[in-house]
Formats: structure tokens, sequence, C-alpha cells
């Protein structure tokens, strides 16, 4: 009886560790178009999606467990070259593998805005006007923030 019970407690302990992500969904209409980068739906090809932080990439699927929809990514690593091709701020974190720009299709702004608030693990957040994607990055907080720097249009 002590080793079902031992067991149990392992499979409820390490079950608890995976991410609800894999549970997402992204095989709707919604997704038609979009190429697949590292397992990441992604809206072009410039798009990279390999060099992602961990604690970037939990962030991510933290978004799709959640709503249970995979993720499209508008932005994620970029090339000092690149980054500066596309007008990119000097010091982005896009740079070093520690932001992402996506949208969930079918899923609105506000509501993306409204959990990447709650969010703790969430350094920064942009939310840009007339764009249908965010941007966050995994920076840490300045002292004294519980939740992200928000910055351009939130």
């Amino acid at each position: 009886m002590r080793k079902f019970l031992t067991s149990i407690f392992l499979i409820l302990a390490l079950g608890a560790c995976v991410p609800l992500a894999i549970f997402a969904d992204g095989s709707s209409k919604n997704y038609n178009g979009y190429k697949k980068d590292f397992g990441t739906y992604v809206a072009s090809s410039n798009v990279n999606a390999f060099c992602l932080t961990p604690s970037l990439r939990y962030v991510l699927w933290e978004f799709e467990g959640y709503f249970g929809k995979k993720i499209v990514m508008n932005s994620g690593y970029r090339s000092p070259w690149y980054n500066s091709k596309i007008g990119g701020a000097r010091r982005s974190l896009h740079k070093k593998c520690m932001a992402a720009d996506f949208f969930i299709p079918g899923v609105s702004k506000a509501k993306l805005i409204a959990y990447a608030k709650r969010n703790r693990m969430i350094g920064g957040l942009g939310c840009y006007p007339g764009k249908k994607f965010i941007h966050i990055d995994v920076r840490d907080k300045p002292r004294g923030y519980k939740t992200a720097v928000e910055f351009s249009g939130c």
C-alpha cells in the first residue's frame, strides 16, 4: 500500500510540472497560412522562434495553456543587424532571446493584455495601438515593481 501511495504522489507531483500548453489547439482554420518554427507558429519566415530563453518559452506556454490555443509569434530573436534594419530599440531584449511579440487567433488583444498583467514572470509588456500583437519580455523588474513594466499603449 505504501508503494502505491508513493507512486500516486509522484505521478501527481510530476504531472503538475507539465505545462498545459501540450493541450493547446492549433488545428483550426485560424492557423492556415502560418508556418511552424521549432514547434511555434510564426507569422513570417523572418521570425526566429528557436532562440528563446527557458523563462520566456515557459511564459509563452502559460499563455497557450490558459487560452487553450497556440500562439503565433510576430517576432522572436533578432540579430543585431536585423533589429537595426527594422528600427528596433538599440537595447532590444529580442537580441538577447528574452522577448517575443505574438497574438493568439480568436483571442482578443484585451484578454492577452489582462492575462499578461497578472503573470508575475513577465518583466515588460508592450501593447502597440493598431497592432494585433502584444510584446512581452522576461527582464528583471525594477525595484518596487510587482507587475510588468508597461509601455507603448498598455
